[in-house]
């Protein structure tokens, strides 16, 4: 115990071993629902599930583990479940990217995050970003990964003849569950239950035994899946297109202001915050989350981000890097059992994509309605995202908008000069659209 004690100073934390142990278990309980979430969305995608499994958890391993030792927080880290969205829906599927370029994009956008963090040019960022589009960009993303929940159900699908999406078959097996499902996860958050996600799913899993959803597997262990498909499947010199740029913006956007939003509050809620609010040492975590993003794209996972679940294991006591450790740990051990992972079915995870959607649309109400330069271009930002299944129009969409509105009524001092080329770039990429 002296090495934990001379490693992650408890006693100085207030804390103990057997604390953080307990809060990295109850930070791993809230946030267990990835090893189901990302392998079914990545599966869409054309990647093998059981391969997406190894890596989410020596990825989530590795990156938490880094996370503990070099900052000494309790921040866990994951697939950011927007990114994984983008990647695989809009990236792969929706514009037939190659998964090599889609990875290289990933790539550029951890460098890009990567060098803001150690320039330190963390907060020249927060300010360049106005917060309308802030806003509008998560908010669209939400519903993109609401709309993924509903699809991987079989609730709405596309229908040919009308050219629309309209209601499945509502009377499918698979539908049937994840409404069941997504009744106990609504239950459960109302109720506060900690770990209801991840419960949630299981009880939903359980439950699509009988109904012939959930396919029991053949053995309890097994070794670890093939992830080689994943394995340095990237291009990087091939994301160098001018046409990637809205996907590396919507990649970024949501990676660092989640990451920053993530360790600040998280931080409160752990007491770690100076007299100013500020968190000391915050400038690690940002290396940590950056690099981890860069590692994560040499293996096809999409942006490595901080999670706010790790407010559970601070609300259990955790102070210090031992709590990620141990979280560390937890998913090493699902190697034992990855064959009751890779049973839950999409129906038993739509639920949480579909509950993650409206929480991402929170931060709305913050928009100021009364200005339309600030309200129309959020408002294309989320519609466009939805009405076209690509993020990367929403956006590009919204900031052009944004400049045009504000010139337009004479505030062009609140439009940050670097996005008037940025401006300038996307309407390149409509360009591109058309031929």
């Amino acid at each position: 115990m002296g090495f934990l004690e001379k490693q992650f100073k408890l006693r100085e934390s207030g804390t103990d071993v057997k604390t953080e142990i307990l809060a990295g278990i109850t930070t791993f309980a809230t946030m267990a629902y990835v090893l189901a979430t990302v392998p079914s969305i990545m599966e869409k995608a054309g990647f093998g599930k059981s391969g997406v499994l190894t890596m989410v958890i020596i990825l989530c391993a590795l990156t938490s583990t880094a996370m503990g030792i070099v900052t000494n927080r309790p921040f866990v880290l994951g697939p950011g479940l927007g990114s994984v969205a983008v990647f695989a829906v809009s990236m792969l599927n929706g514009e037939g990217i190659s998964p090599a370029v889609a990875t290289g994009v990933i790539f550029w956008e951890g460098i890009l995050f990567v060098i803001i963090s150690f320039i330190g040019l963390r907060d020249i960022i927060v300010k360049l970003i106005p917060l309308s589009i802030k806003i509008s960009i998560s908010a669209g993303i939400g519903l993109f990964i609401a709309l993924l929940g509903f699809r991987n159900a079989g609730i709405i699908v596309a229908n040919a003849k009308k050219n629309v999406l309209a209601f499945g078959d509502l009377t499918s097996p698979a539908a049937i569950l994840t409404v069941i499902g997504l009744i106990i996860l609504l239950i459960f958050e109302i109720k506060r239950i900690k770990g209801g996600v991840i419960l949630a799913i299981l009880l939903t899993t359980a439950i699509g035994i009988p109904l012939g959803v959930t396919k029991l597997p053949t053995t309890l262990f097994q070794l670890p899946g093939n992830p080689t498909d994943m394995i340095f499947n990237i291009d990087i010199m091939g994301a160098l297109n001018i046409k990637y740029v809205p996907f590396l913006f919507a990649l970024f956007i949501p990676d660092f202001f989640s990451t920053f939003g993530t360790v600040i509050g998280v931080g409160a809620k752990a007491g770690l915050l100076d007299k100013d609010g500020n968190l000391p040492g915050i400038e690690k975590c940002f290396y940590v989350d950056s690099i981890s993003t860069v590692a994560g794209s040499l293996f096809c996972m999409p942006c490595m981000t901080t999670y706010l679940e790790s407010a559970s294991g601070v609300e259990a006591g955790g102070k210090t890097g031992l709590t990620a450790v141990s979280t560390s740990i937890m998913f090493l051990l699902m190697f034992l059992i990855t064959p009751l992972a890779l049973m839950i079915p999409s129906a038993a995870t739509a639920p949480t994509l579909i509950l993650m959607g409206v929480k991402m649309l929170g931060g709305m109400r913050n928009i100021n309605y009364d200005d339309q330069t600030e309200c129309i271009p959020a408002f294309l930002s989320v519609a466009l995202t939805i009405f076209t299944n690509n993020v990367a129009n929403g956006i590009s969409a919204a900031i052009i908008v944004y400049v045009i509105l504000k010139l337009a009524n004479g505030k062009y001092k609140e439009i940050p000069k670097t996005m008037y080329p940025f401006a300038a770039i996307l309407c390149y990429y409509f360009y591109t659209l058309t031929l």
